[in-house]
C-alpha cells in the first residue's frame, strides 16, 4: 500500500494500481530504443504487474501494533517483503521473460540488503530464479535483461514518485521532479509530448486504528478518489 498522509485523511493507493500507471506512463516512453524493443510485450507486462505480489496485503492490510497507524509498503516486515516478492514472480510463469525482469525487480530494489545475513537466502533463490526464466524465455543473455530492465525501474519510480508526492527522483541518467500535480521527466523521453496521468486512490480519516479489522471497514465506508496529474519532459531538470 502507498499512502498519501495528508493533515486530515489518508489517501490509499493500492500496489497493482500504482503499477499500472507504471505501464501507462511507458507507453508513452520515446527514448531508448524502448519502441524497437522485441521484448516489449514481455516488458510492459512486467511492469504492469511488478507489484501482483502485493494484491493480498493490500487486502489484509498492516496495521503498527504500537501506533495502531496503517503501515506502508516500506514500513512493512522484511519476512512481508520476501514474501510479496515470490508471489509477483511466481505469477507470471506463463511469461518467463516477464518473471525474469520482476525477479531482477527485487533484487535491484533490495540491493540494500544484501550484506544483511538474514536476505542471503532470498537473493540466492531470486538470482536463481531470474536465471531460470531467462533461459525458459529462449535468451541467456543477462545483459540484454539488465538493459530491458531500466524500463521497468523507470516506469516504476515515475509512478512512485507521482502517487508518493515525492519532490525529486532520479536513476538511469534521468531526473523526475514532481512539480505540484506535474511530473516533468529530464531528459525528455516522450517526443515532446505531454500526456494525462490518472490513478485512483481511497480516501479515508486520517486516524489510528485498533486493528487491520477495523482499518477494513474504515477502507470499506471511504471515498473513491481520482487523482490526476500531468507527465511532461524537459531538456534539462528544473
Amino acid at each position: 500500500m502507498i499512502i498519501r498522509r495528508l493533515a486530515s485523511t489518508l489517501q490509499l493507493i493500492t500496489q497493482p494500481e500504482h503499477a499500472a500507471l507504471s505501464a501507462r506512463i511507458m507507453r508513452h516512453w520515446h527514448a531508448d530504443h524502448f519502441p524497437e524493443s522485441p521484448h516489449k510485450p514481455s516488458i510492459l507486462r512486467a511492469i504492469e504487474e511488478h507489484d501482483a505480489g502485493w494484491a493480498e496485503i493490500d487486502e489484509t492490510l498492516v496495521v503498527d501494533d504500537a501506533t495502531g497507524q496503517l503501515v506502508d509498503f516500506i514500513g512493512v516486515s522484511d519476512a512481508l517483503k520476501r514474501e510479496t516478492s515470490w508471489r509477483g514472480i511466481e505469477r507470471l510463469i506463463d511469461d518467463p521473460y516477464a518473471a525474469a525482469l520482476v525477479a531482477q525487480h527485487r533484487l535491484h530494489v533490495y540491493s540494500r540488503y544484501a550484506a544483511h545475513p538474514e536476505w542471503q537466502t532470498f537473493f540466492a533463490q531470486v538470482t536463481a530464479a531470474r536465471d531460470t526464466n531467462l533461459r525458459a524465455a529462449g535468451t541467456n543473455s543477462l545483459e540484454d535483461l539488465l538493459r530491458d530492465y531500466r524500463y521497468v525501474r523507470l516506469g516504476d519510480l515515475a509512478s512512485l514518485t507521482f502517487c508518493n508526492n515525492w519532490p525529486r527522483s532520479e536513476e538511469y541518467g534521468y531526473v523526475l521532479t514532481l512539480q505540484g500535480t506535474s511530473l516533468v521527466v529530464a531528459p525528455d523521453p516522450l517526443d515532446g509530448r505531454t500526456t494525462e496521468m490518472q490513478v485512483e486512490a481511497r480516501d479515508i480519516p486520517n486516524q489510528s486504528f485498533a486493528s487491520a479489522a477495523e482499518a477494513k471497514r474504515v477502507i470499506a465506508g471511504g471515498r473513491t478518489v481520482r487523482l490526476t496529474g500531468r507527465l511532461s519532459g524537459a531538456a534539462r531538470a528544473c
